[in-house]
């Protein structure tokens, strides 16, 4: 009886192939699958699917394994697992990998406290809450005429104010600067953070 639909696909193959004299070369396409995939489902024919991956199985440690690690990383708290596992080699401990490792310290909870601050990432940009904190300068192209011109503008984080911009021929560091100068001489009251995408 055929496991799951592969074997059902291989088995309506041959039975059609053999009735309607076929060739299963030009079945294959018919149905939408590729030639390797078919022959590769062929190959497996009655077997159960299984992953092709390697499966972490725990029950390859013994007991006393996972209590020597335990052990050992209690004795030498501030090593990471990888170290600790070159660590228990070198001693004479258990000669297991590093994933081993890091599984048996993670079901122990001794991994959890290496967790600092929650991270921020995913939370956004934390927005401005009045005028002249935030400036973002950018820089791009502008085709005039035929010829490019570099196009140099800040805008006000909170309001999104054109603060100030310019129009050059060529954008060089010091080109830059000069603009933000004269946008701070606009706003001498002002001491915004520069944000940039930290282009060339």
């Amino acid at each position: 009886m055929p496991h799951d639909v592969r074997d059902l696909v291989v088995d309506f193959v041959r039975r059609w192939s053999e009735k309607a004299e076929i060739g299963v070369g030009r079945f294959i396409p018919w149905l939408g699958v590729t030639a390797s995939k078919f022959y590769d489902w062929r190959q497996r024919y009655g077997c159960v699917n299984e992953h092709n991956g390697w499966v972490p199985r725990d029950f390859w440690l013994e007991p006393w394994e996972k209590e020597a690690i335990i052990e050992f990383h209690l004795k030498n708290p501030l090593e990471g697992y990888r170290r600790l596992t070159f660590m228990m080699l070198d001693a004479d401990v258990v000669a297991v990998s590093p994933a081993s490792v890091w599984r048996v310290l993670k079901q122990a909870g001794l991994l959890s406290r290496w967790k600092s601050k929650p991270s921020r990432k995913g939370t956004g940009f934390e927005q401005p809450l009045q005028p002249h904190q935030h400036w973002h300068i950018d820089i791009s192209y502008i085709n005039l005429s035929g010829t490019f011109y570099y196009l140099c503008s800040i805008l006000d984080g909170f309001s999104r104010f054109l603060v100030h911009w310019d129009l050059r021929e060529s954008m060089r560091e010091t080109d830059v600067e000069v603009i933000l100068q004269r946008a701070k001489e606009k706003y001498l009251e002002a001491k915004p953070r520069i944000i940039s995408d930290k282009g060339p």
